[in-house]
């Protein structure tokens, strides 16, 4: 076997010990990588040239304003979740979808869709829809499974709107 071998095994093996020990995720990923690549640098197999880009890439994930937006909508849910507004729009819609069968499961839908479609970030959409209307849902008797897909339905049916 090359060192390249060795040392991805080795790679694989750390890693997956690490984890098994129960360290971060985030931790483990990054401390095993910057390990390895620093005694690939030491072995001669690795070029030291693909670690300078890590600052910059560092920083355009950082520096992507899309995900401005995000702690913003969570916190719009907590707002909404915390001053009960929510739960009476959601108990409103409900009313107004009360003749077909889950109705508050159809309006979480529309209200979800709407939101997802106004901001396009599916995660911001299901954390916001999550806190908004999981308690009402659970709290009218609704199986905690069917709550969570159609919360998670709702966030990503964004995608496919205009």
């Amino acid at each position: 076997m090359t060192p390249q071998d060795w040392l991805a095994l080795g790679l694989f093996v750390s890693l997956l010990l690490a984890l098994l020990l129960g360290f971060p995720v985030a931790l483990t990923l990054g401390g095993v990588a910057l390990l390895y690549a620093g005694l690939g640098i030491a072995l001669g197999v690795f070029d030291p040239s693909f670690l300078d880009a890590l600052p910059n890439r560092v920083f355009g994930v950082v520096g992507n304003e899309t995900l401005l937006a995000v702690p913003l909508f969570v916190f719009m849910g907590v707002m909404l979740e915390r001053s009960k507004v929510a739960e009476r729009l959601l108990t409103t819609l409900a009313a107004l979808f009360g003749g077909l069968r889950g109705g508050l499961a159809l309006s979480v839908l529309a209200v979800g869709a709407v939101l997802a479609a106004s901001t396009g970030i599916v995660g911001a959409t299901v954390v916001t829809m999550g806190l908004i209307s999981l308690p009402t849902m659970l709290r009218l008797g609704y199986d905690p499974r069917l709550a969570s897909g159609v919360i998670i339905s709702s966030g990503t049916l964004g995608q496919i709107i205009p």
